[in-house]
This record gives structure tokens, sequence and C-alpha cells, in this order.
């Protein structure tokens, strides 16, 4: 076992997660710096219990540049009384604090992804320090775990909620099932393209209950997204028989992630210009994205072409599109 299991984590929470009621604080992380020697980063918590039963923790704001899961969930922590619950809700809007603060996917601190930094290290950067807490002290506590996320800055997705296929197949059946009691317009069964440290595998390697999200992105929010997160946190509580009451359901259409060849990435620098639009159905060969070369007049655009059918899931946000960037994702319909 490394040294670093045996070292205590830095953070230190200004709540008490075993004592009933409602509580407002903080996960305050030492940080000396030059505008404050004993300074720290104060990271916003609430915990709602009302004795026993199961406990749902609540996150948004792993990328700091995507919006929904914030705006749901500190209207949630707002609203939520402890005698609505059976049980426990954690909520942290904003788990990459200083990303949040910043409107950045990474920390303008130490530049770290904090979902690529699990387990974290309690001795590490920030943003590792920060994973660390989550990875030995929230996690842990958790039966459920919703994890709000969109596009960010770079990136536009249709409304959807996601779990992961798993090789524990009764866990991957209850992940699905509160996706199901989510009930975003979109359900999708997700493959990860790069898996390695995040909070998702965290929670998943330890038993728990895991869904996420992608609710639209572009670096905002939009009317109708911040519904859908904030209608279907308060079902997935419901679902979890956190809060009673039944889902409030609303058609969902079942996509799949199957494969590498959802994804498209752009092999040139340029300006992008999409051939389809979010929720249009395409065939594979069809053009869904052209590069415009734009270092002088005359050349002649690249096109990318759908590697599989399906509908378009996601595409490249801003206008001006790098090498190696993600351009589009074409999910499989289900159903």
């Amino acid at each position: 076992m490394s040294a670093n299991a045996f070292r205590p984590s830095p953070v230190v929470p200004t709540v008490d997660f075993d004592h009933d009621g409602k509580q407002h604080g903080f996960l305050r992380l030492p940080y000396s710096r030059d505008e404050s020697a004993w300074g720290s980063v104060m990271i916003p918590i609430a915990v709602v219990k009302n004795g026993s039963g199961p406990t749902a923790l609540l996150t948004g704001g792993n990328h700091g540049d995507e919006y929904e899961g914030p705006l749901a969930l500190f209207e949630l922590a707002r609203t939520l009384e402890a005698m609505e619950v059976s049980g426990t809700v954690i909520i942290v809007p904003a788990m990459n604090y200083p990303a949040f603060r910043a409107g950045t996917r990474t920390s303008p601190i130490d530049k770290g992804n904090m979902n690529r930094c699990f387990p974290g290290r309690p001795d590490g950067t920030i943003t590792e320090k920060i994973a660390d807490y989550f990875q030995r002290e929230l996690l842990p506590r958790a039966d459920i775990v919703l994890d709000f996320h969109s596009g960010g800055r770079t990136l536009d997705f249709v409304p959807f909620c996601a779990a992961h296929i798993l090789a524990d197949k009764a866990l991957e059946a209850r992940a699905f099932e509160a996706v199901t009691a989510f009930s975003a317009p979109f359900s999708m069964k997700m493959l990860e393209i790069d898996a390695v440290g995040m909070f998702d595998t965290a929670a998943e390697e330890m038993g728990k209950v895991f869904v996420t999200t992608e609710l639209g992105g572009g670096g905002t929010a939009r009317a109708e997204t911040v519904r859908i997160a904030r209608r279907g946190v308060l079902n997935v509580l419901c679902h979890a028989g956190i809060v009673a009451g039944a889902p409030e359901l609303r058609p969902t259409r079942w996509l799949d992630m199957p494969s590498g060849d959802c994804f498209s990435f752009a092999e040139d620098d340029g300006m992008i210009e999409p051939m389809a639009d979010l929720g249009e159905m395409v065939a594979r060969g069809q053009v869904i994205a052209r590069i415009h070369g734009v270092a002088r007049t005359g050349t002649k655009p690249c096109e990318m072409r759908a590697k599989m059918s399906g509908m378009l899931a996601a595409r490249h946000f801003p206008g001006l599109v790098n090498a190696g960037d993600c351009a589009a994702v074409v999910a499989a319909v289900l159903e």
C-alpha cells in the first residue's frame, strides 16, 4: 500500500455528516499563496440528513465551465429541507471550486482536470487533494452518486443522462434504473474514451451506483437544460427512496456509444462547418463536418465522415478547431 494512503487528508469539513438536520458549510483546503499566507480554498457543501437511510452524493462543477449541475444543486441545497428526507443528501455544487470560479475546465491553480485525478493524493496538487478527499471520505458514505456534466466551452450535447456498461451486471442494472428515473430527453449507455482517473471509475470500483449527464454545453446553460437538471435530481432522490414520491417520468430515447467509431477527431486546424445538427440522423460515410483552412484562400476544406450510422449526439462548439479536437459524436439509437 502506498505511503500516501496513511497520510491524513488536509481538507477540513465545517459540517458534521452524522448530524441530523440541514447544514451549509465548506470543505476547507489550506492553500498558502502570495495573496494569503495561511489561506484556504473554501468549497461550498450542504448536508441534509434525517435519520437512517440511503445516502446520495450529488456533485456539479467537476469541470468548471459546466453550469447545469451547479445551478440545479445550489438551488436544491437552498430549498431541500430535512423533513423531506429519509437518509442523507450530500450536495457539492462545484467540486473543482477554483475551476468553477475561473469558468475554466481545469483548475487555474495547477491546471488539474478533476475528472482525471482520482484517486488523488493527500500531499499532491490542489486538485489531487480535493479528489483524495472525495475518494476517501465522501464516496464511501454514498449509496448513489449523481455527477452533473455538460459540454463546457468546447462541446455541445443533446441533453442526456448516462451510466456505463460494467462487468458487474447487477450494479450496471441498478445504474441504468437510476438513469431511467432521471428521465432526460435522451438516456445513454456510455463509452468513455479515457476512463483512467475519473470520478466515475472511482465510484464504480467501490460498488456505488453512479450516473452522470451531458446537458448541452458551449460554456453556458439554457432554460431547458436547467429544468432537466432540476427535475432529474429530484427524480433520482425519489428513485433512491430518499425523498418521498414517484419520479416525474418523461419520454426518453435510449442511445448507445458502442465503440470508438462513435467519435470523430479533427486532423487539421481551421474553421469547422457543421454539416449536420444535434439530434439529426446521419448515415455511415456521410459528411458530418468540414474543416476549412484559414491560412490562405483557395484551399479545399477537409471532409469528416461518420464512421457509423446513428444520431449526432455531440459536436465541437467553437467555430475554430485544432487537430486532435473531438469534432463530433454519433450514437446508435436503441429505441
